[in-house]
């Protein structure tokens, strides 16, 4: 029986491929594939890799084959591709070509994204977990190929790790399949080894090979002037860009110290964001991430961002099992849970919550070397919520506090935004956007949302500048980028 939301989701994939294909159609000139054809071409390979002989004819995995990859094969040709195409000693250890080429892209200034915001790569790992998992559940699944698959899914998520493209998104999906997960579980628990053809390499530089191979080259990591010269470009948060330049400055003093082998003052990096909506809290996390990484303080510098939905499940036992999946996924860097006052409900006895608070903070203190905690929301809320708690009170002792947008700000983040998306506004245009963002700073009304609401502005004025300028004959360039009094109105 054909898992119709399995096939649903690689036909989607193969379209994402199309969209990221017809927007840098010379991407894959030199394989003579377009990257659909690659795709399909590399998930072959890894059944290929996954499939074991159980006694039976193959015909059920020949199906398989046929109804998700649209491939019609007899055994004996599955079988000669399997061992002529998928058995190579390095195969475990190689990222496949269509992930070096679709890494390449998700690194470049406006590449295309999937319809939930992440990179395309990330969107192929996953499916290579859930293919993974409806291939060796085909006959019932046998231990080398649920090892076979765990690794070369983790190897698949490392490549990821190694340019960034991992946590992007804040929460990591990766292999988010929950039958991915178990099998991968219980593979460990079972301690299942293989042999060393089947065994992912912990060489990092595994990716980084591969990639140089098609002549492919990643940006390189942005150093520590380049990533304060961004946090300081941000528009306004003056107070904030201080208080973190303060705090970098404490930590490099402590690097120092210890390289010299002086004692360390004891203090904790684990920070309270305050503050209202949209005032940048997760864009200078996600900066701070990498800073401390740099530094440092952290080994990957990934940004993890969740919030209660993320960390409370609605059973007794398996919220300490959902925050410590979370956690473990954020060691290496900063986890970031907006609304954390969510977490506390007043004493609420059915609340999960509670349980979700105490497994972090045991966590925390498992990885204090390699993991650092923002929690963030509302300023009365989080005093509140680390005022609960006598292990959050002395974990969460540095508060940084987020002030709101003045008029004058929301029009450069309007300004910016517009910018880089190629519009610009008319001088009529301009003092109406500034006059408006300016009365909607002061009036401060219950759901103003600071930068969002200049986002979603910018969105509105585009939409009727589309329907404005749709059928005008002979349509020049300046008509297209330029937003107009009649676009930026409000009615």
């Amino acid at each position: 029986m054909i898992d119709y939301s399995l096939k649903q989701k690689i036909d989607d994939t193969f379209r994402m491929l199309d969209d990221v294909q017809n927007r840098d159609p010379a991407l894959t000139v030199s394989t003579g594939m377009t990257l659909r054809e690659m795709l399909k071409y590399n998930l072959l390979q890894y059944v290929g890799f996954l499939f074991e002989s159980d006694g039976t004819d193959g015909r059920q995995e020949l199906e398989f084959i046929r109804d998700y990859l649209g491939s019609v094969m007899t055994i004996s040709q599955f079988l000669n591709f399997k061992y002529g195409k998928c058995m190579d000693k390095n195969f475990i250890n190689t990222p496949p070509r269509c992930m070096l080429y679709l890494a390449k892209s998700d690194l470049t200034d406006g590449a295309v994204k999937s319809p939930a915001g992440r990179p395309i790569s990330k969107e192929v790992v996953e499916l290579y977990g859930d293919i993974g998992t409806a291939f060796v559940a085909v006959n019932g699944e046998t231990v080398t190929e649920v090892a076979n698959m765990s690794n070369y899914c983790l190897m698949l998520d490392n490549f990821l790790k190694e340019y960034g493209l991992y946590f992007t998104d804040g929460i990591p999906k990766g292999r988010i399949n929950p039958k991915s997960r178990n099998l991968r579980n219980k593979n460990k628990a079972s301690g299942v080894k293989t042999g060393a053809s089947n065994k992912p390499s912990d060489n990092k530089s595994a990716g980084k090979a591969a990639m140089a191979a098609e002549g492919l080259q990643a940006e390189p990591e942005e150093t520590l002037e380049q990533l304060m010269e961004e946090l300081n470009s941000l528009i306004g948060l003056k107070s904030v860009k201080q208080d973190l330049a303060n705090l970098i400055n404490l930590v490099k003093v402590r690097k120092l110290r210890e390289e010299r082998g002086m004692k360390q003052p004891d203090i904790t990096l684990h920070l309270v964001f305050s503050g209202n909506p949209g005032t940048g809290k997760t864009t200078v996390a996600r900066l701070l991430a990498k800073i401390y990484k740099v530094l440092g303080v952290v080994s990957e510098g990934q940004l993890v961002e969740v919030d209660r939905s993320n960390l409370v499940a609605g059973y007794i036992g398996q919220t300490a099992t959902q925050t410590a999946e979370i956690v473990e996924s954020a060691i290496g860097g900063i986890l970031f849970i907006d609304e954390a006052y969510t977490l506390v409900k007043g004493g609420d006895e059915k609340d999960f919550g509670q349980e979700a608070v105490d497994t972090l903070l045991k966590l925390m203190e498992d990885n204090r070397d390699d993991l650092i905690v923002i929690v963030a929301g509302y300023t009365d809320k989080m005093e509140e919520f680390v005022n609960s708690n006598p292990g959050l009170k002395s974990r969460f002792n540095k508060y940084i506090f987020f002030s709101d947008y003045s008029g004058k700000e929301l029009t450069s983040i309007f300004k910016s935004m517009a910018e880089k998306q190629e519009y610009t506004t008319d001088k009529e245009a301009s003092k109406y956007v500034q006059d408006y963002l300016t009365a909607k700073a002061k009036a401060h009304e219950e759901n103003f949302a600071n930068a969002r609401e200049a986002r979603n502005y910018l969105e509105r004025c585009i939409e009727r500048q589309a329907s404005r300028i749709v059928d005008i004959k002979d349509i020049s360039d300046d008509d297209i980028k330029t937003l107009t009094l009649e676009d930026v109105t409000e009615k």
